[in-house]
């Protein structure tokens, strides 16, 4: 991550791995079948996914309908099944859905030929993500690098900053760039899983990779000292109404797709100077007309204790039909083919370790996707992501409704700290 603010490109970047051959998965001829997918995905990252589908319908013959859901997409799944009409496939955004997909007797295990594909390309880390009780169910077809800041470079250079390594020294760039003019941060507080990213980064770092993995698993409270630390300096950012984009009322107003464009135009006084998120973030800054790598920069998540954090998160496709073109889908999205199309496109990492790092559009994308793969098995999964549906990915809820209670008053840590944990506790069953 040490070169995401170099945006020259390199010439022949080496592949991800040797496992990719250059030859194209074997896909059987499905004519006349029909396949539905659903996602939560909006925008260009759903028009870029449905290039992928267009490839699969050119290889195999089968007519593939992109389905958009909605979250929490369990509960959208759970009505489209009752009514006698599940997708084929489904693209999940939570480790919880896919628990509660293989509770619920929905998701069918993963077959031969897409496992094949899963144990040439991918780590163990993400294979076992994919599974439940020992059983493979999904293909993590797309990885998120949540560790990551964008920032516009011009009111970086108007206002004298350079990219902060400590959450201290991110702090006293938002002085500087607030007295500047320029509100320091876009915070997308109308998405509350934006909000769970932010604590989950400053929990990791601060708290540590132990606590981490047992909030998740619900083994400590959330009223636990650890997370009066973490809120605590969380709020040290929300709490500045200078700091934030429209102060802490406009925050919650705005939603993650605006939070990064309004970053990117305005030249050198945009809304303003840094808005945090995965790599997906190119995708959004592909519709403005700054330029990744020149006007668009990025800088890893400071390291708010000991070590920066490095969160993960990720979408995993499971079939929810015992189909020949469910499998077939399941295993082209294991395939370093698929994964090249939308690498391509920008806005993307794939967690397969066989991918081309070529197929990446520019340095700043390369070098993400090379620090996640060389990563291994040491990442850190979303918190929220692995949480219960009903605490961790459920909009107007849970963890969602309490962050964004929070960032309305970024004072009152106890009291986040007891709605975290009442729901947590609900959710959880403990």
């Amino acid at each position: 991550m040490t070169a995401c603010g170099d945006g020259g490109d390199e010439k022949d970047p080496p592949r991800g791995s040797e496992a990719s051959t250059g030859q194209g998965v074997q896909l059987p001829q499905l004519a006349g079948e029909k396949l539905e997918v659903a996602a939560v995905w909006t925008g260009p990252e759903q028009a870029n996914f449905v290039k992928v589908l267009k490839e699969f319908e050119k290889r195999t013959g089968a007519t593939v309908t992109f389905v958009p859901a909605q979250d929490p997409i369990v509960t959208f799944l759970g009505t489209k099944i009752a009514g006698g009409q599940p997708p084929d496939v489904a693209l999940l955004p939570q480790v919880g859905a896919l628990v509660s997909a293989v509770q619920n007797k929905w998701a069918q295990p993963v077959g031969p030929e897409a496992k094949a594909q899963l144990d040439q390309n991918y780590s163990n880390g993400w294979k076992t993500l994919g599974a439940v009780d020992g059983t493979q169910y999904g293909v993590y077809y797309k990885a998120a690098n949540k560790s990551l800041i964008w920032y516009n470079a011009k009111a970086f250079a108007a206002a004298g900053v350079q990219p902060p390594a400590t959450w201290k020294d991110l702090l006293t760039a938002a002085d500087t760039l607030s007295a500047s003019g320029t509100p320091a941060v876009s915070v997308a507080g109308a998405d509350g899983w934006t909000l769970t990213d932010w604590f989950e980064n400053v929990y990791l770092s601060q708290a540590g990779p132990q606590k981490y993995d047992q909030l998740a698993k619900h083994q400590i409270k959330w009223t636990d000292d650890s997370v009066k630390q973490a809120l605590t300096s969380l709020g040290e950012l929300f709490g500045r109404k200078d700091f934030l984009a429209g102060g802490q009322s406009g925050a919650l107003a705005t939603e993650f797709p605006k939070s990064v464009t309004q970053t990117f135009t305005g030249g050198d006084r945009p809304a303003a100077a840094m808005v945090f998120e995965g790599d997906f973030v190119a995708v959004n800054i592909a519709q403005t007309e700054a330029k990744v790598g020149t006007d668009a920069l990025v800088f890893p998540f400071p390291a708010v204790g000991a070590k920066a954090p490095v969160v993960s998160g990720g979408d995993v496709a499971v079939a929810l039909k015992a189909s020949k073109g469910a499998q077939a889908l399941l295993t082209f999205l294991a395939s370093t083919d698929a994964a090249e199309i939308q690498a391509r496109e920008g806005g993307f990492v794939s967690p397969n370790k066989a991918v081309d790092f070529g197929a990446y559009p520019n340095a700043i994308q390369r070098d993400i996707a090379k620090t996640l793969i060389a990563s291994g098995d040491d990442f850190r999964f979303d918190l929220s992501d692995q949480a219960p549906a009903a605490f961790g990915g459920t909009p107007g809820a849970g963890m969602w409704k309490d962050l964004q209670d929070f960032l309305a008053n970024p004072a009152d840590v106890a009291g986040a700290q007891a709605k975290l944990e009442a729901d947590a506790a609900k959710a959880y069953g403990n």
